[in-house]
């Protein structure tokens, strides 16, 4: 079996090391006999929604994002609609997930056109919403390092968790990303995975399954390190 993981954007989106996030899929996949190729995807490049298993999509400062989102709008919005409609897993961190959403108003009032594949927006904030965050997704308390100053609305949509103790989408609601079909949304960073490799896992299951039909169980890895890092972080932030 062999899984193609597409980084978009890899020289501009790549604000927080959320590279990371790549590497432990890569990881835990090679781990398992898995083969994986990682294809970074930059602009004017084609891609190739048939062949892509997993997309990571990072966050960057202003000016790169608004490169990527005119990139995306003008070539490959429609195949990337196309791929998260199909259950394609994706990964969108900060940036990334507001981008997908349909728009984001600036501080200042401006409102900026998103991609609008998905149906969040978000509000910039005059204060950022900074520090350490634990999220029960489905009984699993994952943790991160959140830095955003915009605060997201996901409306009747699917939160990815419920914020233990942190800010999460708006510092209001209690909840934290949004998860549509086999789509991730977060502000997690860390990177995200390598403090939960518990979501990377449910990721790299559901990508084998839609390409490869009903698969059994991941064998399971010694995660022994991974969970005495997240039981340090859990007492220190007291969840």
């Amino acid at each position: 079996m062999e899984l193609n993981i597409c980084h978009l954007y890899p020289e501009l989106l790549n604000m927080y090391g959320d590279i990371g996030n790549i590497l432990i899929l890569k990881s835990r996949a090679a781990a398992r006999g898995i083969d994986v190729k990682v294809i970074n995807y930059s602009v004017g490049d084609t891609f190739d929604s048939e062949n892509t298993d997993i997309v990571m999509f990072g966050g960057g400062q202003d000016f790169e994002m608004s490169v990527v989102e005119q990139d995306i709008k003008d070539r490959i919005i429609g195949d990337m609609r196309m791929y998260i409609e199909t259950g394609g897993v994706l990964l969108a961190i900060c940036g990334g997930y507001q981008m997908l959403g349909k728009y984001y108003v600036t501080p200042e009032g401006e409102k900026l056109e998103g991609l609008g594949i998905l149906n969040h927006y978000t509000e910039g904030g005059d204060t950022r919403l900074i520090g350490n965050i634990a999220t029960d997704i489905d009984g699993y308390t994952a943790i991160g390092f959140e830095n955003h100053a915009g605060r997201t609305y996901i409306g009747d949509m699917q939160p990815l968790g419920k914020v233990i103790k942190g800010f999460g989408n708006n510092g209001e609601d209690g909840g934290e990303g949004l998860r549509y079909k086999n789509t991730y949304c977060t502000y997690l960073h860390g990177p995200f995975l390598s403090k939960n490799p518990k979501i990377a896992d449910e990721m790299i299951s559901a990508a084998l399954k839609r390409k490869y039909g009903d698969i059994s169980s991941l064998t399971p890895l010694d995660d022994e390190f991974e969970s005495s890092a997240r039981r340090v972080m859990q007492k220190r932030m007291e969840v």
